[in-house]
């Protein structure tokens, strides 16, 4: 075979290689182009049956909301003309109550249009009348000048001085009834404010003596107190000035002395003695000499403490000494710190009660006896040397006015030495307070109880309140009701006359009328 037949072959079986390629591919391509169709028509078919779910879904949600605000819609409708049916009736209700209010404006315009003329016709016949009466006046006047001989004029002025006085005594009499009430007023007031500070301030009272007792371990020690040929004993006496008694008391000793100052002071180093043990003339003096610095100490102290304790600002230091000596120095018995301290207590509370100056009046109270810390030391009565150590150390005026005034040597400018005074007094003279107040009590009581019983119709009685008040029973057969009240006042002048008292007396008569029968 030739070439060209080979080619010819060549090419043949390559066209026909080509066709069968063609043929395949054709058929693959029309397979996948129908696949391809297919899956457009499920697509197309699925797609369809989505919106037309979508669609029935849209559908309903629409029909429901419709449904929904339609509801809505009805209710808010509803409530509208429910308000609206509501103010209709408000309205009608409104409307009626001005058409009454307007029927009645008309009844009463009417009734008040008949009124005026009813006043007016009896004003008309005042009119009338008033002239009817002046002219029966006058003619009245004329016949009354023609019988009692006086004019007008002349009756008038002895009119007028009748009333005028009877006015007179009308006001003298309300004078006095309003001096009696005001006296009165002031009386219970002054009792209620005194009775206030008391109550406030009231404190113990301390009553000092004259000796103080120092208890010994065992009887053995009097023997050291007293030393060789009374050595130590007579050591102790000349450094503190008291006097030491030993007797017959078992496991004690006492210390005799009016100064409470050394007295204390004695006690303290006596004490220490003891407990040391060492006892002998040197070391008594090395002692008392230590216990007397202390006690420099102690007084600052008691007086700062009073001080405080009465909320006073800031004292000179000398003087906060003297009133820390106070606390070691006796008055009739009384403790002279204490009765300072409830005396400027007492005297505050009154100037706050009548708003006055509490605190002149709180620190004059306190300083009032401030002399007697050295009254034994100086010169002069406690009120002078009280004055001059105030003065001395800076003091106001007002202070020291308030406290100069307290015995009643000065005459009181200011409330305050008034109040003061009359605290001094209240602490002073409380039973109890004092030794010979408490000494004389009950013989007062006695000697109030005897005068009242004295007297003629008198059955019991009895002195109650501290003395305060005397109550006394009498016989109503013997004693009216007229002469109780001249019997209460014979009784108070008799105790004014026969007694001696702080402050006022009280006097009570009391009648009783019984009545008494018997069923039989």
């Amino acid at each position: 075979m030739d070439l060209l037949t080979l080619a010819g072959l060549a090419a043949g079986t390559a066209l026909t290689a080509v066709g069968i390629y063609w043929l395949f591919v054709r058929r693959v391509a029309d397979r996948l182009l129908a696949d391809a169709q297919r899956q457009s028509e499920r697509a197309l078919e699925e797609a369809e049956r989505g919106s037309r779910s979508k669609l029935k879904e849209a559908e309903i949600a629409a029909k429901e909301y419709a449904l929904q605000a339609r509801t809505e819609v009805d209710e808010v409708s509803r409530r509208e003309r429910g308000d609206l049916e509501s103010l209709e009736r408000k309205l009608r209700a409104r409307e009626e109550s001005q058409h009454k209010r307007q029927d009645q404006l008309e009844g009463r315009e009417r009734e008040a249009r008949e009124l005026e003329k009813k006043l007016t016709r009896i004003e008309r016949n005042l009119t009338d009348r008033e002239g009817e009466l002046e002219v029966l006046v006058q003619e009245e006047r004329t016949r009354l000048e023609q019988v009692a001989g006086l004019t007008v004029q002349q009756a008038k002025e002895s009119l007028i001085k009748g009333l005028e006085d009877e006015a007179r005594l009308d006001a003298a009499n309300l004078v006095k009834r309003i001096e009696d009430e005001a006296k009165e007023q002031a009386n219970r007031n002054a009792q209620r404010i005194i009775a206030i500070a008391v109550q406030r301030g009231a404190s113990d009272f301390v009553s000092e003596t004259a000796v103080s007792v120092v208890m010994l371990p065992s009887d053995d020690m009097k023997g050291r107190i007293i030393g060789r040929e009374g050595r130590n004993i007579r050591a102790l006496e000349m450094a503190t000035g008291v006097d030491l008694i030993v007797d017959d008391t078992p496991e004690a000793v006492i210390l005799s002395g009016f100064d409470p100052f050394r007295r204390e002071m004695a006690r303290v180093a006596l004490e220490r003695l003891i407990a040391d043990g060492r006892i002998h003339p040197a070391r008594i003096e090395e002692v008392v000499e230590k216990v007397k610095a202390e006690f420099d100490e102690r007084i600052l102290e008691e007086g700062e403490a009073a001080l405080l304790e009465l909320k006073i600002p800031k004292m000179h230091p000398e003087l906060v000494k003297l009133l820390g000596r106070l606390r070691y120095r006796t008055s009739y018995g009384q403790n002279v710190l204490h009765h300072s301290k409830e005396v400027a207590y007492l005297a505050g509370t009154m100037a706050a009660e009548l708003k006055s100056n509490v605190a002149v009046a709180r620190r004059a109270g306190l300083v009032h006896d401030i002399g007697k810390a050295v009254d034994r030391e100086m010169d002069g009565g406690h009120l002078e040397i009280g004055i001059e150590l105030l003065r001395k150390y800076g003091e106001s005026e007002d202070v020291i006015h308030a406290m100069a005034c307290h015995h009643g040597d000065y005459d009181p400018q200011s409330v305050e030495a008034v109040l003061v005074t009359a605290a001094d007094a209240l602490s002073a003279a409380r039973p109890g307070a004092r030794r010979e107040v408490l000494e004389t009590y009950v013989k007062r009581l006695e000697r109030l109880e005897e005068i009242g019983a004295a007297f003629e119709g008198v059955q019991k009685c009895f002195a109650i309140q501290a003395g305060r008040e005397i109550r006394v029973i009498v016989d109503s057969r013997k004693i009216p009701d007229e002469k109780a009240v001249w019997l209460s006042r014979d009784i108070a002048k008799k105790i004014e006359t026969e007694l001696t008292y702080p402050g006022q007396i009280r006097v009570t008569v009391i009648r009783e009328t019984r009545s008494v029968e018997y069923a039989k």
